[in-house]
């Protein structure tokens, strides 16, 4: 990821740990929900706002082949 992908993944980031701490789930579920979102983004080096249902389907397909 470049320098503003990164600042905007970092920003995405702690809003969604805050978020999900708010809504009151346990640390074993957010650090769950917390890795699989960092996955995504690591997959395609990109913040997860830019991401559309093409990339996750893919992403998803690519787990599957993997994982299965």
């Amino acid at each position: 990821m470049n320098t503003s992908n990164q600042l905007r993944y970092d920003f995405l980031y702690q809003q969604h740990l805050t978020n999900i701490t708010l809504q009151g789930m346990r640390p074993a579920t957010i650090d769950a929900y917390s890795r699989a979102l960092r996955l995504v983004a690591g997959y395609f080096a990109r913040a997860p706002d830019a991401l559309d249902k093409a990339d996750l389907t893919l992403n998803f397909a690519s787990l599957v082949k993997t994982h299965s």
